[in-house]
């Protein structure tokens, strides 16, 4: 039974990665129905405000769901929502039993839906791969328990880890199949993140091209108001949301011609350097409810969010050129460790060569 139960909640994973950048800020969740040995119903959370897994697994499996098991990665959830209560529809559904990867955190939920399958005579277990749906959810458990979005970093770089060269070039340092993944990875974030110095050297669109499931906030650290008026983050911000994130550093009438022109102007609190507090800014974003930040850069910008123990995942792609010199940026400044000991590790990381380039992604 464990061997079968371990095979099941794989697919119901499987399943659940489907909802990946179309679900947010809710959980991504899989759900397959088993009778008699064979699979009879499968469903995942395609979209936000839609029907949930279970009941998507249930419309598959119709009658077969009696007696039957069934393998969720998080537990039902047991409250009026967008949609109503799954553990509703999995009694209905006259299933025996059921098998969730993990408890869900929310605190409506929280073993309360446990316990009330249980309560209906139903035979629950949890814990069948959790690790695998921990992973998987790891955005939704920071929003829950941290309040702050869920933080990757991405950079390219040169194999001698060089952004940039002395003069400030880096157009284009990884290849095309490269910049086609990181197009990928936009198009299922919240929000993405640069410095003012990017908009400065760069005048980057930040948006996903072709365009994913979701389309991203797009922020900009500008503590003092650099970022042009004729930047194309400002020009198309009316489309496109910008997010200018300052200081009281920002004279009032330059902070009101960015919200003229469409930006929207959040002034925060800032940090010991005079730039703007990066814990500050999660929790401005935690509490808009935004699940996943990408953030792309320069390096002063991730150096930042290091030094603020804020990064979650990375994405690093290393091309296979030198550039040299000492003057030439690295991917993260800022203050930094003073003893390797002190450096953030990964816990887990996997690598890929992309036409020639090679891609490290990995989680702290």
């Amino acid at each position: 039974m464990a061997d079968e139960d371990a095979v099941r909640m794989g697919r119901a994973l499987e399943l659940a990665e489907r909802g990946r950048g179309c679900v947010e800020p809710n959980p991504l969740v899989g759900a397959v129905v088993v009778r008699d040995g064979a699979v009879v119903g499968e469903g995942w959370h395609r979209r936000y405000g839609e029907a949930h897994a279970e009941v998507n697994a249930f419309a598959e499996a119709g009658e077969k769901a009696r007696g039957a098991t069934l393998y969720v990665t998080l537990e039902p959830c047991c409250h009026h929502g967008k949609t109503p209560p799954c553990t509703d529809a999995v009694i209905r559904a006259g299933v025996r039993r059921v098998v969730a990867a993990m408890l869900d955190p929310f605190p409506l939920v929280a073993g309360k839906g446990a316990a009330l399958l249980r309560d209906a005579g139903i035979d629950f277990t949890s814990g069948v791969r959790e690790a695998e749906a921990r992973r998987l959810n790891a955005p939704y458990l920071t929003l829950i328990g941290k309040g702050r979005p869920y933080v990757h970093a991405k950079w390219a770089m040169t194999l001698d880890g060089k952004i940039a060269t002395r003069t400030g070039d880096s157009k284009w340092i990884s290849n095309e199949t490269s910049r086609r993944l990181v197009h990928q990875l936009r198009g299922r974030m919240d929000a993405t993140l640069v410095g003012v110095g990017t908009v400065l050297a760069d005048d980057p669109q930040l948006t996903a091209r072709p365009p994913g499931p979701r389309t991203a906030l797009r922020i900009v650290l500008d503590s003092r108001g650099r970022m042009p008026t004729d930047a194309v983050l400002v020009r198309t911000s009316r489309e496109t949301p910008t997010l200018a994130a300052t200081t009281d550093a920002v004279p009032a009438d330059r902070a009101a011609e960015l919200a003229r022109l469409g930006c929207e102007v959040l002034r925060l609190p800032p940090a010991e350097n005079g730039g703007v507090s990066v814990p500050a800014l999660l929790a401005e974003l935690g509490r808009r409810r935004l699940t996943n930040l990408l953030i792309e850069g320069g390096g002063a910008v991730l150096g930042a969010f290091r030094d603020a123990a804020m990064i979650d995942e990375v994405h690093c792609f290393v091309a296979s050129r030198l550039a040299g010199g000492s003057a030439a940026p690295s991917p993260m400044g800022g203050k930094g460790i003073e003893r390797i000991a002190d450096a953030l590790p990964l816990s887990e990381w996997e690598v890929r060569t992309l036409d020639g380039d090679i891609y490290m992604h990995g989680w702290l």
